[in-house]
């Protein structure tokens, strides 16, 4: 009875945290010692990263501050600086569905950001747990394999390469790169074998437990392993329970952790249902159904961050698990003691990339959309019963092949003008078919659209192609971001305007070419599910921007006017040919420019809702203030105040924004 009672209790606790989680969150509640704006502040160094050239702090003084500074500095963890700069709130998404930065440094307790433009140090660090990591990290810096054994000692990433972290979670297995239980419960292992003589041992590793977690910087699967192990009198299925309870009315905004996430639910399942190993007693069978529960536990967690899965995990863990448990991690643990070891080392790391590049080749991953709270739920209320009941295995079955096909079942109409910065991406899906108009493309530096932006976007939708990709013109800001889009997601067909092609356009017909991919030009129409694009811009003009394809379609009674770059000629040109009129959605011409959206143009297509694609802050000082002026009848969106603008289009218009 008292069992029962304290079982209760536990659960109790939980769905109070969870409850309380729920309230916080949802109205963004938050306790802060700072308002935005110029400041002046000291504090403690607890977190460096480098990069090309910047340096990101996270600055311990009144609570955590994000500090980034644009040059060089010599600092160490510990040290006390005094920092001056500009103190704002971390952005959030600007695309539906996509990583929210503010969100991720909430659940980090930051709640400001600072651009630093003057540092100075004013006292060296003089902490002794600081002193012992800053040697750590310097030994470790020593060595060939500093990106892994930091990796696999630290818990810090940040040395490795973009290309082998996605290699990684595209097989399943980024959770070995995660300090974790499997590290935690080795560390155990090791110091109770080293310590078995010594009367004090539970306390000695606790406390060196303790430490561990501040070299890893209190990550949550790291104190979640940790407070295991510390309270492990109490029954795991209720101390599981309390941690995540305790750690949740600490900090709600965990919630957004993604490794808090996984920790805290392949946990909970493997101790509510890792009995279902015991009747087997081959290593390898054993740790095939381990990752196998690991693995259907994630699913939902993986399907709303990550809008995939990738169903041969199971079989890639039991490849990965021991080679990473039994061998590189206590290899890098031997190499920060023993550095004579760090040849032997990278060459079994070089092995392991190897075969999680070679193991890419052979992933079956399943595009899945994002979900709202009430399905991610479902899902849980499934997976749980098929673990009591394995018999009831095939509903997950069915309901994941129902889940990946969701897109067939679309009956809506929706239009996208998604925030690229400086350029312009239209996503309009008509019921199941998927059309994009441009890509996008910043010239200014490599920072890949494609591959962060609109391909997780469509994912997210569970968008597995793109029927059309239709090019309005040979622009690096409509279309600088096509190949890669083409290199990563599949594409049917492309469609250019009927203007020559240019030297953009050029290289991205060689990769059609080799693709076999169809492409058209300077075609009059398309019919795509009973609804006909238009192209309406069809004279030769001696620039780019005016040879622009002007688009215009009809959906439920609602008229769209797209005018890609096109500016004055062609808007007379178009006015003295159709008979425009009442446009519900008009994606403004040419960013706002005032060589576009003449005030004659205007009043005779006069549109309700009045769409400007633009970078913030853009160099061109688009939009202008005379086509504002001109636009000013309509309601106006802009990307970058309003974020990506969604319209669902039905015989009346639901619109969202993704405001910053």
């Amino acid at each position: 009875m008292k069992k029962l009672k304290i079982n209760l209790l536990c659960k109790i606790i939980l769905i109070v945290a969870s409850l309380y989680t729920f309230y916080i969150t949802k109205n963004l509640i938050y306790y802060t010692n700072y308002e935005e704006g110029a400041i002046t502040l000291i504090g403690k160094i607890i977190n460096i990263t480098y990069g090309e050239d910047k340096v990101d702090l996270i600055l311990k003084s009144k609570e955590k501050i994000k500090v980034t500074f644009y040059g060089n500095i010599d600092y160490k963890l510990g040290d006390y600086i005094k920092v001056s700069g500009v103190l704002t709130k971390p952005y959030n998404n600007t695309i539906f569905n996509l990583f929210n930065y503010n969100k991720y440094l909430l659940s980090n307790k930051i709640y400001y950001v600072l651009k630093a433009n003057n540092i100075v140090k004013i006292k060296d660090n003089t902490n002794i747990l600081y002193k012992i990591k800053n040697i750590i990290y310097e030994r470790i810096d020593k060595l060939k394999c500093k990106d892994y054994i930091k990796t696999f000692v630290l818990g810090d990433k940040q040395d490795l390469s973009d290309e082998i972290l996605n290699s990684y979670q595209k097989n399943g297995v980024s959770h070995l790169l995660a300090i974790s239980g499997m590290h935690i419960s080795l560390l155990v292992v090791i110091l109770t074998k080293l310590l078995k003589k010594f009367k004090y041992n539970y306390f000695i590793i606790s406390l060196f437990l303790l430490f561990y977690a501040f070299l890893t910087s209190f990550t949550p699967s790291v104190l979640r392993a940790v407070f295991l192990y510390i309270f492990k009198k109490i029954d795991k299925k209720n101390l599981i329970l309390l941690i995540a309870s305790f750690m949740l009315f600490y900090n709600p905004y965990y919630i957004y952790n993604v490794g808090f996430l996984f920790s805290f639910v392949i946990s909970f399942y493997l101790i509510y249902f890792g009995n279902l190993t015991n009747k087997f007693n081959n290593y390898f069978v054993k740790l095939f159904i381990t990752s196998t529960i690991c693995f259907i536990a994630s699913i939902p967690i993986m399907i709303n961050n990550f809008y995939y899965i990738n169903i041969t995990s199971p079989l890639i863990n039991v490849i990965f698990v021991p080679f990473i448990s039994l061998i590189i991690f206590p290899l890098s643990l031997l190499t920060l003691i023993f550095p004579i070891l760090d040849n032997i080392l990278l060459f079994l790391l070089n092995i392991m990339e190897a075969l999680t590049l070679f193991c890419n080749n052979f992933n079956i991953d399943l595009i899945m959309a994002k979900m709202n709270i009430y399905i991610f739920m479902i899902y849980y209320l499934i997976i749980t019963l098929i673990f009591i009941k394995p018999k009831y295995f095939y509903i997950l079955i069915i309901i994941l092949v129902i889940h990946n096909n969701i897109k067939y079942f679309n009956k809506n109409y929706y239009l996208t003008i998604l925030d690229v910065g400086q350029g312009d991406s239209i996503l309009l899906e008509i019921k199941d078919k998927s059309i994009l108009i441009d890509t996008g493309g910043n010239m200014f530096n490599d920072y890949n659209i494609a591959q962060n932006k609109l391909i997780p976007y469509f994912k997210s939708l569970g968008i597995k192609k793109i029927d059309y990709l239709i090019l309005t013109h040979g622009d690096y800001d409509h279309m600088g971001e096509s190949i890669n889009l083409i290199n990563d997601f599949k594409v049917d067909n492309v469609i250019f305007n009927h203007n020559s092609y240019n030297d953009l356009e050029l290289d991205l017909i060689k990769v059609l070419d080799d693709k076999n991919i169809k492409y058209y030009k300077g075609l009059k129409q398309i019919n795509i599910n009973n609804s006909i694009l238009y192209f309406l811009n069809k004279q030769l003009y001696d620039n780019e921007n005016d040879n622009s394809s002007v688009i215009y379609t009809k959906i439920n009674g609602i008229k769209i006017l797209l005018m890609g770059d096109a500016g004055v000629n062609v808007e007379e040109e178009i006015l003295s040919k159709y008979n425009l009129s009442n446009i519900n959605i008009l994606k403004v011409g040419h960013h706002g420019s005032n060589t576009s959206s003449s005030k004659q143009f205007i009043n005779k297509v006069n549109p309700i809702y009045s769409v400007i694609s633009v970078g913030k802050n853009n160099w061109y000082g688009h939009p202008n203030e005379e086509v504002l002026e001109i636009l000013k009848n309509s309601t106006i969106y802009r990307t970058d105040i309003n974020g990506s603008i969604k319209f669902k289009i039905k015989n009346n218009l639901e619109i969202k924004t993704c405001t910053p």
